[in-house]
């Protein structure tokens, strides 16, 4: 049964419900910031020469375009994916306007931090919900289109947007639980996603059947199996490291 709070009593946050154990750990919850600064990691291949090209495209990217300008664009382009993906059965050309539209995704998904980084217009909280739903609502139309497209088998393109977005929600709670923001695992970040994305359609353009153990097989259909054992290994991996971390943490009567 819910209980009332008094007129005079201050806000509650999640740690005024959590049971009573270890008082120094709740303490030192209650001290921190409500919305402290995260530590972002971007340990990908090409993280280095990716930030030298997207500060010299922020240092000229006209006044009149905005970070949100440059998230709406992310989200049309990957959606243009999708679309261009679902009308490849009726042309195979159609490949080459997903390439067209993943290096769009890649300018307004990559370039609309880094533009209010320079201009000085950074609104955390409100970028990283933004950026995130907008990711997640991407996939979906993403993968939506790769399942209708024959490239691939619709219930392995059902579970590679299963895992990433199990991978999404690992990687917000390990936000908020460790102040972490991870942007990339085991030097792969979204770049490289596509860039592999990017040489997958062309070779599929000119070989879309694979010889593997004697059977042909479709080509996304043997990459995307790869991709899906690799998601879901970072999957286990990160969940088991950062509950093993957070165990010894708070530790019980330390």
């Amino acid at each position: 049964m819910a209980t009332s709070l008094p007129a005079n009593s201050s806000p509650q946050t999640i740690t005024d419900f959590c049971e009573q154990v270890n008082p120094s750990v709740l303490l030192e919850m209650k001290r921190t910031r409500p919305y402290p600064e995260m530590c972002r990691v971007q340990e990908s291949w090409v993280a280095k020469s990716e930030k030298v090209v997207l500060l010299w495209l922020a240092a000229r990217t006209p006044q009149w375009i905005g970070p949100d300008h440059l998230t709406a664009l992310g989200l049309a382009a990957q959606i243009g994916a999708g679309v261009c993906y679902a009308l490849t059965p009726r042309n195979e050309y159609a490949l080459f306007g997903v390439i067209a539209c993943l290096v769009l995704n890649w300018l307004g998904d990559s370039l609309d931090g880094s533009l209010a980084r320079a201009r000085q217009q950074l609104r955390p909280r409100y970028g990283f919900y933004l950026d995130h739903m907008v990711d997640s609502f991407g996939a979906l139309a993403l993968m939506g289109g790769l399942a209708l497209s024959g490239c691939m088998h619709p219930g392995l393109a059902t579970g590679l947007l299963l895992v990433f977005l199990l991978l999404s929600i690992q990687s917000y709670l390990a936000t908020y639980a460790l102040g972490e923001f991870r942007l990339s695992f085991w030097r792969f970040g979204p770049t490289e996603l596509r860039i592999l994305l990017v040489v997958g359609n062309l070779a599929l353009f000119w070989k879309p059947q694979v010889q593997f153990l004697g059977a042909h097989y479709r080509l996304f259909d043997v990459g995307g199996a790869i991709g899906l054992a690799g998601m879901t290994l970072i999957l286990i991996f990160f969940t088991a490291q950062n509950t093993a971390r957070l165990y010894r943490e708070e530790r019980i009567g330390k």
